[in-house]
């Protein structure tokens, strides 16, 4: 149990039968009246955002997530597979519980998958990675005055902006967290 005096950012807890990451949280001490602590509430399931107050005392347990390194195998249609590689158990998931997490992730590769009382909730691709561009535009001399960038497609299909001078067959960085262009490798 953690009491709302206790809360900080990245905490998860379960309230009202969710569960629940703390992403910011204010301690309030109005001139007339108790304290309180104003959190906003991310709900790791569904992803919706809530705002709560709590009385400095109240207190909620803490919700212990599990976050395990699972080799991604292969997807067929609607699921894709896993593997533990310490024990060989592979599970399989749909296309809810990942989400677009896996658009910059190739076979065998290692992800972390997440999960609350064994409920997979979601998977968490590798900070960074690197692709081969299958297919970009060519650059054209004299248009990079101002920074410019081209779409560009991975060998996952996945879309990325890159700088004019990456061409198709070029292995570059990605951030996956936000989608960007870091280097060629």
């Amino acid at each position: 149990m953690i009491s709302a005096g206790d809360f900080r950012n990245g905490v998860t807890i379960e309230f009202e039968g969710n569960i629940y990451q703390i992403i910011e949280f204010q301690h309030v001490k109005p001139g007339k009246g108790a304290a309180f602590v104003r959190t906003k509430l991310k709900n790791i399931i569904s992803g919706g955002v809530v705002e709560k107050t709590f009385r400095p005392t109240e207190k909620c347990p803490t919700a212990r997530i599990d976050r395990k390194d699972m080799q991604y195998l292969y997807s067929d249609g609607d699921l894709f597979h896993f593997m533990d590689t310490e024990s060989y158990e592979q599970i399989a998931l749909n296309a809810d519980q990942i989400g677009d997490s896996l658009k910059f992730v190739k076979e065998n590769e290692m992800c972390k998958v997440c999960s609350h009382n064994g409920n997979v909730f979601s998977v968490e691709p590798p900070l960074f990675v690197e692709l081969e561009i299958t297919d970009t535009e060519p650059g054209f001399k004299g248009d990079t005055a101002t920074g410019a960038t081209k779409p560009a497609v991975v060998e996952t299909g996945a879309q990325v902006a890159v700088p004019l001078f990456v061409e198709q067959g070029d292995v570059i960085k990605i951030d996956t967290r936000t989608g960007e262009y870091l280097s060629r490798v």
